[in-house]
């Protein structure tokens, strides 16, 4: 079957940005028993091509292993420039050679999604909605899948409404839970809805919280996060409602944890969710913070994240 992609501008040669420090990712695997990414679906590996169209890869067009074989951490996010400027980040933060203005976006022929590599790093955005996250991510867990990525960990990072916590505090999910505070992810699919857990990894969650307590002024607590489609409607009643969402464990509310954890945890990945608050909504509902103050808050989960990996890979204790 012909390709129904473009013709890709990419070749089929390792990704530059390929790590290749003093910390052997393919002996790191080999180490510990391996975890590869599991895919429920017994007709993948007999399709010929697997095309993933939204982000412009496919198995026949890309040689996904040499391209991804090396991830081992996928953070996604919202906004596209800001998991640009996660993944430059990243690439100071890992000793990388280069200055990195020359990483390039994986997905430039599509205009759905931004996919920055940054050696065992990838930066994903997603547009700011619940809806196109299933896409993303039904793709991405098959490219992990296709590239025989073993040990990975997946993050989400973001902004989020606080309840009852001061706006700066960085939530880390340890159950993500729907609009009537229940820990799953109704899916249809086709005339059936399939409800899933939305449990995230417990460990993993006490792991960055201990990495938060190494930063200085750095408010972090673990937590429920409420994943709503919309910001609430009748503001009659919105402050009982806030009030009993407190009370069931909630502390920020924002639009992807469910489906981010449920899809994860379908597939066996560890995964976690790491959102700071822009405000109290006990408080308010406007974001008032100075440009500076946001832009800072919002380097928060970013900064978390890049301590954490830094120790995964053993990076941290050498620049120590």
């Amino acid at each position: 079957m012909a390709s129904i992609l473009p013709a890709s501008h990419r070749n089929m040669k390792p990704d530059k940005n390929t790590y290749d420090g003093s910390v052997d990712f393919c002996t790191w695997c080999e180490t510990f028993q391996k975890r590869f990414v599991y895919i429920k679906n017994p007709y993948l590996d007999a399709l010929d091509e697997d095309i993933l169209y939204h982000l412009d890869l496919g198995t026949k067009t890309h040689n996904l292993p040499a391209m991804f074989g090396d991830v081992k951490f996928v953070c996604v996010g919202g906004s596209p420039n800001r998991m640009k400027a996660f993944a430059l980040f990243m690439h100071e933060e890992l000793g990388l050679e280069g200055d990195g203005k020359d990483i390039e976006d994986i997905c430039a022929g599509t205009d759905r999604y931004c996919m920055f590599k940054i050696g065992p790093v990838l930066s994903v955005s997603v547009t700011w909605d619940g809806h196109p996250l299933p896409i993303m991510l039904h793709e991405l867990i098959k490219l992990l899948h296709h590239a025989r990525c073993c040990d990975v960990t997946m993050i989400r990072i973001g902004t989020s409404g606080g309840i009852g916590i001061s706006p700066g505090s960085v939530v880390i999910t340890d159950i993500a839970v729907d609009s009537f505070f229940k820990p799953w992810f109704e899916q249809i699919i086709l005339d059936n809805v399939v409800t899933r857990s939305t449990e995230l990894d417990k460990e993993l969650a006490e792991e960055l919280l201990n990495c938060s307590k190494e930063i200085p002024n750095f408010p972090t607590l673990i937590g429920h996060t409420m994943c709503t489609y919309d910001f609430y409607e009748g503001e009659k009643k919105k402050l009982d409602y806030l009030k009993r969402a407190y009370k069931a464990g909630v502390r920020n509310i924002e639009m992807e944890s469910t489906v981010f954890a449920a899809m994860c945890g379908l597939c066996g990945l560890k995964a976690a969710v790491v959102c700071v608050t822009l405000l109290d909504r006990f408080d308010c509902d406007q974001i008032n913070l100075s440009h500076d103050v946001l832009v800072e808050y919002q380097q928060r989960p970013q900064l978390l994240i890049s301590n954490f990996i830094k120790k995964q890979i053993g990076l941290f204790d050498r620049m120590s």
